[in-house]
């Protein structure tokens, strides 16, 4: 890998033969010494430019501490392929940089809209058990310890952190808000997504249920076969998702938080003048409660199946609000932070991340 430079303050950076980016402190002395991993996945169109800020700022902010990988296997239109797809193609990226890099011990993600589904998808592929006896998973909702304390990748997982991450899909009342909450538009958006975005598309819609298959975001709530899609959230140390409350006119808050609208809390202003954005925190423990708690606001079975999965390991859940930004309209992006001439309004955020991410 060829070096692309070095800034004033200590952060390389190089390019991977597929455009992805990995960034580090520059002391020769450092490099060895970081034995973190950190994949940043970015959203659906985008590319590894757009974690760039926030890859920077965890380099500067954690010197020594850890290794950044701006993924790009699925950049731009690849996005469109679908998320068991880019799935795949992310699991052997960050196998890539694993093998590329050794010393690394301990592994985090950090990702953006459909890119945290994409990484829920790659992390069961990856998951490996440290024992395979008398496994009981979360699939049949038997905690074996374990088994669950397995690793991603061979490492050792840490962080599962999404932003502005449609999980429990976008199908739904509100769960795209640009479409205006009009049940017939919302409707129709389900028949027709799949012309703009492709088989990414119907996943994001759960349009995609074949041969008496449930759709894939529905899979995705248990260990199914081969991948264990929620014995591998479990093994994280923390899983954390940060939805923006409004003005994100591409993920709805419910989606984005796995609440249902009768959990939408009431928010405020800033909880710390150090995080301006930041207007409400939560820890969810993780609950077996089977019956739906969405009373009146929603029918859908799958919406239910999928949050009784999810809800079956801890969350923390940041609810941030960009209300009074000029951009506001653009909060999907401030909140990653996706330019950082344009939306370092949402820094704050990533330094949020940052100072809670547990090494």
């Amino acid at each position: 890998m060829m070096e692309k430079g070095k800034s004033e303050n200590d952060v390389c950076s190089s390019e991977t033969a597929n455009g992805g980016q990995n960034v580090w402190n520059c002391e020769e002395s450092n490099v060895s010494s970081a034995n973190h991993l950190v994949v940043m996945v970015h959203g659906i169109l985008g590319s590894s430019d757009n974690w760039r800020f926030g890859a920077e700022q965890f380099v500067l902010k954690l010197p020594d501490k850890v290794f950044v990988h701006c993924s790009a296997r699925n950049g731009a239109k690849l996005t469109l392929d679908g998320v068991d797809v880019m799935g795949e193609r992310l699991a052997v990226e960050v196998l890539e940089v694993i093998k590329a890099k050794p010393g690394l011990q301990k592994i985090s993600f950090v990702n953006h809209s459909i890119g945290g589904v994409v990484a829920r998808y790659a992390i069961g592929k990856l998951f490996r058990p440290l024992s395979v006896e008398n496994k009981n998973n979360l699939s049949n909702q038997n905690f074996d310890e374990e088994f669950l304390k397995g690793t991603i990748g061979g490492l050792e997982p840490i962080n599962f952190i999404t932003v502005a991450t449609p999980h429990l899909g976008s199908r739904g009342n509100k769960q795209v808000p640009f479409l205006f909450g009009l049940t017939a538009i919302e409707k129709v958006a389900g028949h027709v997504v799949h012309w703009i975005f492709g088989r990414s598309g119907r996943h994001l819609f759960l349009t995609d249920g074949e041969d008496g298959k449930p759709p894939l975001f529905r899979r995705m709530v248990e260990d199914n076969g081969e991948y264990f899609f929620m014995s591998a959230l479990h093994s994280f140390k923390r899983r954390v998702a940060y939805a923006n409350v409004g003005y994100d006119h591409i993920v709805g808050w419910r989606t984005s938080s796995i609440r249902y609208s009768s959990e939408l809390p009431n928010w405020g202003d800033s909880l710390n003048e150090k995080y301006p954005h930041v207007v409400y925190e939560e820890f969810c423990k993780a609950s077996d409660v089977k019956e739906s708690k969405s009373g009146t606001d929603s029918s859908d079975k799958l919406e239910e199946e999928m949050m009784t999965g999810l809800s079956r390991v801890s969350w923390e859940k940041i609810d941030v609000s960009f209300h009074s930004s000029r951009l506001r309209f653009d909060a999907h992006n401030l909140i990653q932070v996706k330019d950082p001439y344009m939306h370092s309004e949402g820094a704050d955020v990533i330094q949020h991340i940052i100072d809670h991410f547990n090494l």
